[in-house]
C-alpha cells in the first residue's frame, strides 16, 4: 500500500509497554503492518523517528529513517497476543502551528491530504487536516491562527482495542472510563502514560463499526 506507515521508533524503556500489557520481542510491537520500536531513553524521549514506505526526506522536523533490516517479517508477528486486547494504531496525532505548512510537506513527498475539519477543544477551537498513511491515519490539528513559530510534531498515538473491557482490566487506574468517541458507535478512553512511563500520549479506541460486522 503506498506511502503506508512502516515502522515508528519511540524512546521508551520496553519494559514500561510491557507494564501496561503490551507484548514486546527484541524491543518491538507489532500494530497490524506497522512496528512500533522501543528505542531507550538514551537518545530522548517521545517519537524519534518513522519510516514511511517511498518517503526518504525528513517532513518538517520529523526524521524520516529506513526499515530495519533485522525485523521478522510483519506477517510472521501479527499473531503476537498483547494482553491488553490492543490491535492496530488507528491514527497518529500531528500537532503544528501551521496546519496549510505542514500539510504542504506531507504533499511534498506525496502523501496528500483527504479532507479538513474544525474542533473544539478546551485550548479554544482547532483546525484539522486527516491523510492516509496506508491503513492509518495521520491527523494534523492546528490554531485557528497560524504561528509559524510552532515546529511540527507527534503528539500521540490513537489505538484500537478488540475488547475495551478488557483493555480496562489490564490497565485498571491508569485507563478513564470508555466515552462516545467522535466517530459513530466508537468509543474512546484515555491511558495514563506517566505513571506508566510511557512518553508518548495514548488513547484507546473501540473497532470502527464495520469491523464488527
Amino acid at each position: 500500500m503506498a506511502h503506508a506507515l512502516q515502522r515508528i521508533v519511540i524512546g521508551d524503556d520496553p519494559d514500561s509497554w510491557r507494564s501496561a500489557g503490551f507484548s514486546v520481542l527484541d524491543n518491538e510491537m507489532v500494530f497490524g503492518k506497522t512496528v512500533v520500536e522501543l528505542a531507550g531513553t538514551a537518545n530522548g524521549r517521545g517519537v524519534l523517528g518513522w519510516a514511511i514506505e517511498g518517503v526518504t526526506s525528513n517532513i518538517e522536523s520529523i526524521t524520516s529513517i529506513a526499515p530495519s533490516g533485522t525485523t521478522l517479517a510483519v506477517e510472521q508477528r501479527t499473531g503476537l497476543d498483547n494482553t491488553n486486547a490492543v490491535f492496530a494504531i488507528d491514527h497518529v496525532v500531528i500537532e503544528t502551528g501551521d496546519l496549510d505548512r505542514t500539510v504542504a510537506a506531507f504533499t511534498e513527498v506525496g502523501i496528500k491530504e483527504r479532507r479538513q475539519g474544525q474542533m473544539t477543544t478546551p485550548l479554544g477551537e482547532r483546525r484539522q487536516s486527516f491523510l492516509w498513511a496506508g491503513r492509518v491515519i495521520i491527523e494534523i490539528v492546528a490554531p485557528v491562527t497560524a504561528d509559524p513559530n510552532v515546529a511540527m510534531r507527534v503528539w500521540g498515538l490513537a489505538l484500537v482495542s478488540a475488547n475495551l473491557a478488557t483493555t480496562s482490566h489490564v490497565l485498571a487506574e491508569n485507563m478513564s472510563e470508555p466515552r462516545d468517541a467522535v466517530q459513530p458507535g466508537r468509543k474512546i478512553a484515555t491511558i495514563d502514560t506517566s505513571a506508566l512511563d510511557i512518553s508518548v500520549p495514548l488513547v484507546v479506541m473501540s473497532p470502527h463499526v464495520a469491523e464488527l460486522l
